[in-house]
């Protein structure tokens, strides 16, 4: 058996009971009053705005998953003559040496 002290404060308590739930709603009847409608209502729009964005980030991920997974469609068949012919200048050496012109000095 395991001593007390070594165990965490948090694993020495369980779940709460039927006795205990009805002491906190008695709290918070007390705490909250007539406002308790209200702040049950706020909360509850709060958990759906949570579980709509949730779902945009799940839709989010899953429409990424699918686009990464398609296979690119093959690249239509090219003409004979797009093949022939070539949108880049062909590089042709010059024939002669290149000849330096005469610098002159002004001054």
């Amino acid at each position: 058996m395991v001593p007390m002290a070594m165990v965490p404060l948090w694993a020495q308590f369980s779940m709460p009971g039927g006795g205990e739930m009805i002491i906190v709603m008695i709290v918070a009847l007390l705490l909250f009053g007539n406002r308790l409608p209200q702040v049950a209502r706020s909360v509850g729009r709060s958990f759906m705005e949570f579980k709509k964005g949730l779902q945009g980030i799940e839709d989010e991920l899953r429409s990424a998953a699918t686009e990464t997974a398609k296979p690119t469609p093959p690249k239509a068949r090219e003409n004979e003559e797009d093949k022939q012919t070539n949108p880049a200048p062909k590089f042709v050496p010059p024939s002669a040496e290149p000849q330096e012109e005469p610098v002159s000095q002004q001054g």
